[in-house]
């Protein structure tokens, strides 16, 4: 237990004297090392998690947050499912969907697509496609019209804007007297969108429900329902209980099974990130080491003559584990305030900085997240300043202990 006066010593060592500048400021450099580390993990953390976050959104504004098919990947009574679902406390909408794999054609360009039927009227309920449209809007995809919606960068790379006609392919093939031939029909372009992801804007084509079940051949029937759920997290609770709900024949897939490398690939650069960064913290640790190796070694004949007035080993100890805790404590606190004060304001600092030195860091034209969204979470703070105060904490064992060791008699003799 630590007592007053070994509290007030070991404060008192903090201090710097005429005669130890160098430690002092070693001491210095290790308080703001530990700042700089622990500024820099939140920040970089907190980035990391607004681009997850920013991520998410733009792929559940397409995405379904739960799917509901049939085990042959058809659903035939899929009003009947929807009233089932609808019960459901954490479903907020559903829509039905078609989809299948084609390609269009203009002239002599080519694209392989996904082709998703749906109905304008309910896509509203499960995405915000509606809301990202820069031409046209959903409720132009009208049924027998053969209208369709293309993504930004595919419409780019057909050549085309609204009005424009083209053909669509699909693999499932048709028997005529020449043999097996695909089925092609003609569309007009009625809207374009963009959703800000290049796997969406590229390769996503949006036709009404009934044309593709047409095209596809699925007359009454559709592909599955796309389900907006109250809240994202709990979609692998809601798609178990969806599936015990519903009984054999269907499945319920939910979004972290079909966008799972996404996420997993963000949730791995962030561990590594946190190792990485944590290294600096890591080397401000040692030069805590470094400092308190010195002090005891200029403070001996000090720590002799408090063992004479009666201090025993485990007070000794104490008061440099004090010293060595201050300076980890001050350094991990100003690093905690600025890294919170940063990732609240990266929107602020990084425009700054672009102006100062005449940069962009994400060039529109290059990255379609073009400024560092920040989204600061208090579990990471405190698992950051905690271990923090863990390095600190350790780096204070060795050399406390060596002090703790000296001998009254060896280090007077020369006094």
């Amino acid at each position: 237990m630590i007592r007053p006066y070994e509290l007030f010593v070991g404060l008192r060592y903090t201090r710097a004297k005429r005669r130890n500048h160098f430690i002092s400021f070693i001491s210095l450099t290790s308080m703001f090392g530990t700042a700089l580390g622990v500024m820099a993990l939140i920040t970089v953390l907190s980035v990391m998690n607004g681009f997850e976050k920013e991520l998410r959104t733009r792929i559940l504004g397409v995405a379904s947050h739960l799917t509901i098919t049939g085990d042959t990947g058809r659903l035939r009574d899929w009003r009947a499912v929807e009233k089932v679902v609808a019960a459901d406390a954490d479903v907020l909408g559903s829509a039905p969907y078609v989809q299948g794999q084609g390609m269009l054609t203009r002239g002599k360009v080519a694209s392989g697509i996904l082709v998703r039927g749906i109905l304008p009227e309910a896509e509203p309920r499960v995405a915000d496609i509606g809301d990202k449209m820069i031409a046209g809007k959903l409720s132009d995809l009208r049924a027998t019209e053969f209208g369709i919606i293309l993504g930004r960068d595919l419409a780019w790379k057909l050549g085309v804007d609204l009005g424009s006609r083209l053909a669509l392919v699909v693999p499932e093939g048709q028997i005529t007297a020449a043999g097996l031939l695909p089925r092609m029909k003609r569309f007009t372009v009625v809207g374009i969108f963009e959703i800000g992801m290049y796997e969406y804007d590229s390769g996503l084509a949006l036709v009404n429900i009934e044309d593709a079940a047409l095209l596809y051949q699925m007359p009454g029937q559709v592909s599955g329902l796309r389900l907006k759920l109250a809240d994202v997290y709990r979609a692998p609770r809601a798609a178990d209980r969806l599936e015990d709900r519903l009984g054999a024949g269907y499945r319920a897939r939910d979004w972290t099974r079909e966008h799972a490398n996404y996420f997993r690939a963000l949730k791995m650069e962030k561990t590594v990130m946190f190792i990485i960064l944590l290294l600096i913290v890591a080397v401000a640790a040692f030069n805590i080491v470094s400092t308190l190796v010195m002090v005891v070694t200029d403070k001996e004949a000090e720590i002799a003559i408090l063992r004479t007035l009666g201090a025993t080993p485990r007070s000794i100890m104490a008061i440099f584990m004090v010293q060595g805790t201050v300076i980890g404590v001050v350094g991990t606190l100003l690093g905690a305030v600025l890294g919170i004060l940063l990732a609240h304001n990266v929107d602020v600092v990084v425009p700054f900085l672009e102006r100062l030195f005449s940069t962009t860091f994400l060039a529109k034209d290059v990255y379609y997240i073009s400024e560092l969204p920040s989204d600061m979470r208090w579990p990471d703070v405190v698992t950051i300043t905690s271990a923090s105060l863990l390095m600190g904490f350790l780096a204070t064992l060795y050399p406390a202990r060596r002090a703790s060791l000296t001998q009254p008699a060896e280090a007077l003799r020369y006094e």
